[in-house]
């Protein structure tokens, strides 16, 4: 066999495997304990057939009676549960990511579901696919209802999956923008008939001009006709990228197709995910960022989430030590306007101004903040060193 039909055969051998690939490889463990799987069978009329699904629950679902949660869709099955509970739990505890109930969406017919054109290229297998609209209709009508019926959630969801599910997921965005917030697609199998699903993505963000969604997508060592309809697909995202939409991609050198989504899943829900702490990158320069940024958060959290006092002047003194006082000064007024009962904002805006040498500016706050405070309060003392500072320095400059 010539080299180039060698290389030729191991293309369609790729292709074919990122087709009719199930669910990707995980590791060998179960779900903690601590989580609740509970395995539902719907009756679709959309689809003619009984389709199962496993709803995994929080930790906190039985404690918590009138907490709602984001829900994750994920297609290909219970068997990406464990690596995406640990990820998250990870996460999670470093509260950077919200308790979530995740929907694993078990298979029938993998390729005629998730494809939504059928395959007429001859590198892959002929005649298949194109039921994408049918089973997203199922998804829409059915399944969301049905868990949302059944399962306090709220209005954050996700849909995640990879190769064939990946072109489902990129399907999904184009055609119900507003039915998910998010959308991740692990290496998804663009090649498919002729480049249809990279052709259709690329219509779409070329006509969009705002989308507020998240997403995801990489790409391991796959070569040949993927690796080429991908790269151009994911250069047109990346160029003609829609107001409002968040989009991440990796790309893995040594990582083989079936491992995509464990190279990515920390990166598709860290980078989705807001932590509680805004962090400093999150600023933009106008302090009205910082309750976007809670709104943002709230939305994803499922709760209303005002800007914590602490994380406000934490801000401000991020500005303080970089020696942008001015800044700084602006961060801790806006953070009294948010919390005017809060001894420590006053006292923040105190620092502000005692290190920009306003130390009348600086005792006005200080008294605001001793005004409202008691003696054992946490804080009381620095307030009132902060005072006695102030005097000796305001007495020194009068003389």
């Amino acid at each position: 066999m010539k080299k180039s039909n060698i290389f030729k055969h191991i293309t369609a051998v790729v292709v074919f495997i990122a087709a009719t690939s199930t669910a990707v490889a995980q590791p060998a463990q179960s779900v903690a304990t601590e989580y609740k799987l509970q395995t539902e069978i719907i009756n679709s009329k959309v689809l003619n057939e009984k389709r199962t699904i496993t709803v995994q629950l929080p930790k906190s679902y039985a404690a918590t009676p009138n907490k709602t949660y984001p829900v994750i869709y994920r297609l290909d099955g219970k068997e990406n549960l464990p690596l995406m509970t640990n990820v998250l739990a990870r996460l999670q505890e470093a509260n950077a990511a919200p308790e979530v109930i995740i929907v694993a969406i078990e298979n029938t017919d993998r390729m005629r579901d998730l494809y939504p054109t059928v395959n007429q290229e001859p590198i892959g297998p002929v005649g298949i696919g194109g039921g994408a609209p049918k089973f997203l209709n199922f998804i829409k009508s059915e399944l969301m209802p049905f868990v949302e019926h059944k399962y306090r959630t709220h209005d954050f969801k996700v849909i995640a999956g990879a190769s064939a599910a990946g072109v489902f997921v990129l399907y999904a965005l184009q055609t119900e923008p507003e039915l998910f917030q998010a959308h991740i697609a692990y290496s998804p199998a663009v090649w498919w008939d002729f480049g249809a699903t990279a052709k259709s993505t690329k219509a779409f963000v070329s006509k969009t001009k705002n989308l507020n969604s998240y997403l995801y997508m990489n790409i391991g060592e796959e070569s040949g006709l993927m690796r080429e309809r991908y790269d151009d697909m994911h250069n047109f995202i990346a160029s003609n990228t829609p107001k409002g939409l968040r989009f991440v991609s990796d790309e893995f050198a040594n990582v083989p197709h079936a491992l995509t989504s464990v190279a990515g899943i920390f990166n598709a829900y860290q980078n989705l995910f807001l932590p509680l702490q805004m962090p400093f990158r999150a600023y933009n320069g106008d302090p009205s960022s910082i309750g976007d940024y809670y709104q943002r958060l709230s939305k994803q959290y499922g709760e209303a989430t005002p800007p914590p006092e602490p994380v406000i002047r934490e801000l401000g003194y991020q500005f303080v030590n970089s020696g942008n006082l001015d800044e700084a000064i602006n961060i801790f007024k806006y953070g009294i306007t948010l919390h005017p009962e809060q001894p420590d904002a006053y006292n923040g805006l105190a620092f502000g101004y005692e290190q920009n040498k306003m130390y009348q500016a600086s005792l006005e706050q200080v008294n605001k903040a001793l005004a409202l405070s008691k003696e054992g309060y946490d804080g009381h003392e620095v307030y009132v060193a902060r005072k006695a500072r102030l005097l000796k320095l305001l007495e020194s400059e009068q003389n």
